[in-house]
């Protein structure tokens, strides 16, 4: 299992690899990508600072506060959509046959599909997370014990796990539902920019779907609780503020097994 692992990494870093080098051969059309992509996924932001304008407080948290869940989550969806992002093509492959080519090549077809089309310029998201975040941690109050330090990189990690597995997980819907595509969105997409805003300004039956339905919570919610020192709005145990590496290693788990059941249905086009 070890050795399958390290292959499929070694794969995915060659087809990324290929992919960069394309890219950069062109510099200054890879620079005014990622420039304009880095501006466009800041408009996110700034309409958070503009509804600070009229308030001080939304939902009892500050922009800073809110600065902190937004830079979190955008870095976990960023990465992920970086490194596994090129998976949601899977469907056009299925749709014309040419998902075949890839599961006759001699190696991994996950790997082959999450680094299809690599692009740098979806850096523009993370870099942008990352000074947003930076930000909030010099303008926050929080008491910074040792553990509420290691608590910041824990999440970002297992947040980008998450957010992978269900890049995985979704596209693979699409080995029996060709228009999945917007539905894995929704999750991915839709469900970064839930993260955006804090918990106490949703239905406690929406926050108890994003803990035990879809663990979308996992990313920043709960981990934010304890660094923020804020209550939890539906009075979950502590252990849930601590418990993002579990969330993560269920997803992967999940898409692991979603991708192979999938594999198993897939008939081809029979062309």
């Amino acid at each position: 299992m070890v050795e399958n692992l390290r292959w499929s990494l070694r794969s995915w870093w060659l087809i990324a690899g290929m992919w960069t080098r394309s890219i950069m051969s062109y510099r200054a059309s890879f620079a005014l990508m990622l420039g304009a992509n880095l501006a466009i996924t800041s408009l996110d932001f700034v309409v958070l600072v503009l509804m600070f304008q009229h308030t001080d407080r939304l939902g009892g948290w500050s922009l800073p506060e809110i600065g902190f869940l937004y830079g979190t989550s955008a870095f976990a969806l960023g990465t992920a959509n970086l490194l596994v992002g090129s998976i949601d093509a899977l469907g056009d492959r299925i749709r014309t046959g040419t998902l075949d080519t890839v599961l006759i090549r001699p190696a991994p077809a996950l790997a082959q599909l999450c680094a299809e089309r690599f692009s740098l310029r979806r850096l523009g998201r993370p870099i942008q997370a990352v000074v947003i975040l930076a930000w909030s941690l010099t303008a926050l109050p929080a008491d910074w014990t040792a553990d509420r330090v290691l608590l910041v990189p824990v999440l970002l990690i297992c947040g980008t796990v998450i957010f992978s597995a269900i890049f995985i997980g979704g596209a693979t819907l699409q080995f029996w539902w060709g228009e999945a595509k917007e539905l894995q969105n929704s999750f991915t997409y839709g469900g970064a920019t839930l993260l955006h805003y804090p918990p106490t300004i949703f239905a406690k039956e929406l926050v108890a779907g994003v803990v035990f339905g879809v663990p979308l919570a996992f990313v920043n919610w709960l981990p934010a609780l304890h660094i923020l020192g804020k209550p939890d709005p539906i009075g979950l145990p502590t252990a849930f503020q601590y418990a993002s590496p579990l969330a993560a290693a269920l997803c992967v788990l999940a898409a692991g097994y979603a991708w192979r059941a999938g594999l198993r249905a897939y008939r081809g086009t029979g062309s």
